[in-house]
Order: C-alpha cells, then sequence, then structure tokens
C-alpha cells in the first residue's frame, strides 16, 4: 500500500488550495493508498529558525508529529501558492525548522559532499499562480520550483518530484476550478490504474 503524505502550506483554510488538497486525498483514498495531512497553518511552533544552524533549537511536539508523518511516507504531495514567486513564509519556516542537518541530510566530515537521509521517497508539488506556469518558468525562472524541488527535497534524496501547475487562478470560473479539482482527484488512480 502507497503511504502519501499531503503537505499543504497555505494559511488560509478556505483557499482553493485546501481544495486542492482534499481533492488529492480522497482520490488517493480512492486508489487504495494510506493518506496523512500535515497542514502547517494548524501547527503550533515558531517557523524562525532564529540561531540559524550555530545552536539547535528544540522541535516543538507539532514538528516532531510532522517529521514522523514524513519518515514514513513514500511520497509527499507539496500543495502551495506562489506568492511574490516564492514559497508563503509560514511554509519556508516549516522547511526551515525541520529539515535539518543529521535529520533530511548529513554533510561528511571534513568533505563539500553530504549524505540525502531522504532518499526512496518521491514527490509531486503542486502549486497555484496567477499567470501561465510557462510564463512562470521562461520570465522568472519559477523561484519556488527551484527552492523546493531542488534545494530542499532533490538535495535531501527525494526524486523525482513532479510539478503541476494550477491556474491562473485569479479569475478563473467555478468550472474551470472544478475541472481542476477532477483532475487531481484523478492522479493516484490513473497511476495505479492505466488506460
Amino acid at each position: 500500500m502507497k503511504k502519501i503524505a499531503i503537505i499543504n502550506g497555505h494559511p488560509n483554510k478556505n483557499s482553493f488550495n485546501f481544495g486542492i488538497a482534499e481533492a488529492y486525498k480522497a482520490g488517493a483514498a480512492e486508489s487504495g493508498a494510506e493518506v496523512r495531512e500535515i497542514i502547517i497553518r494548524d501547527l503550533n511552533f515558531n517557523p524562525n529558525l532564529q540561531f540559524g544552524y550555530q545552536k539547535r533549537m528544540e522541535l516543538e511536539p507539532d514538528l516532531l508529529k510532522a517529521w514522523e508523518i514524513i519518515q514514513w511516507a513514500d511520497h509527499m504531495v507539496w500543495v502551495h501558492p506562489v506568492w511574490w514567486g516564492g514559497l508563503p513564509a509560514l511554509m519556508k519556516g516549516f522547511i526551515d525548522r525541520l529539515f535539518l542537518p543529521g535529520m533530511a541530510y548529513q554533510f561528511r566530515k571534513n568533505s563539500v559532499w553530504w549524505d540525502k537521509l531522504l532518499k526512496g521517497k518521491t514527490a509531486h508539488i503542486l502549486t497555484t499562480l496567477d499567470q501561465p506556469g510557462w510564463y512562470y518558468r521562461l520570465f522568472f525562472g519559477r523561484p519556488s520550483v527551484n527552492q523546493l524541488r531542488k534545494s530542499v527535497l532533490e538535495y535531501c534524496g527525494v526524486k523525482p518530484v513532479k510539478v503541476t501547475y494550477i491556474g491562473i487562478i485569479r479569475n478563473s470560473k467555478d468550472e474551470q476550478r472544478a475541472q481542476w479539482l477532477r483532475k487531481v482527484k484523478n492522479w493516484e488512480r490513473n497511476k495505479n490504474n492505466p488506460a
């Protein structure tokens, strides 16, 4: 049975991102996967890595529970909007506090290389935009994707990492949103039962 962690990085529970996460969760469960969620907005933690890496901050219980879910999962689904080209601040703080040396990766002594401690896991980033995905890639260089996929997930050994852009959200109509949700709901089912 596939084990999926859905990590929702939107701070507003009434956002379309929550609809996307729910649709993925429903489709994954229908496909036979076991699903657990991390809703970052509901976690009680300090998102500020206030000492950088000079002094270790104790992880709050909610972060410890989130890390257990990440370790448990075979596959992570990250749902977030793109704001100012990047990740929401709370989501960035979640990553800063949790993807730490000794947990997600480990530097080798007297070496420029590191060990990737999340090897064997895969991920899918579902990100909403107020511009076409091709425009975000070509004209802005997709900084949120470079950060989350390359500088966090792949750095820690997660591969492959698929990226799906959903948008343009701002001017979308109900029928377009319903179509996006149907597509998201069917992803895991279509993977497990190819036509």
